[in-house]
């Protein structure tokens, strides 16, 4: 019984000492946060080395495409009330 808590206890010990890869959500945060320009320092180092820069890419450029398109959106809409 002592060895599967010790065995229990170094799982979780080896688990906390490796770098935790940031989620989905974590990289979709900081992508914004680094587009508005608010994205702290401790955040940046913590993409840096935690990261994967293809994730943060990707996501990237799926937010700057959204935004492209939500800009064209609204300026077409404008375009069309003025034209009335």
């Amino acid at each position: 019984m002592s060895e599967d808590n010790q065995t229990s206890e170094n799982t979780d010990s080896s688990a906390e000492s490796q770098p935790k890869h940031p989620g989905i959500i974590s990289v979709i945060k900081s992508v914004l946060a680094a587009m508005v320009g608010i994205q702290s320092e401790e955040n940046r180092k913590r993409d840096f080395e935690q990261g994967n820069l293809w994730n943060y890419l990707a996501v990237g450029v799926v937010m700057v495409f959204l935004f492209v398109i939500t800009l064209v959106s609204i300026v077409n809409s404008i375009l069309e009330e003025a034209g009335r």
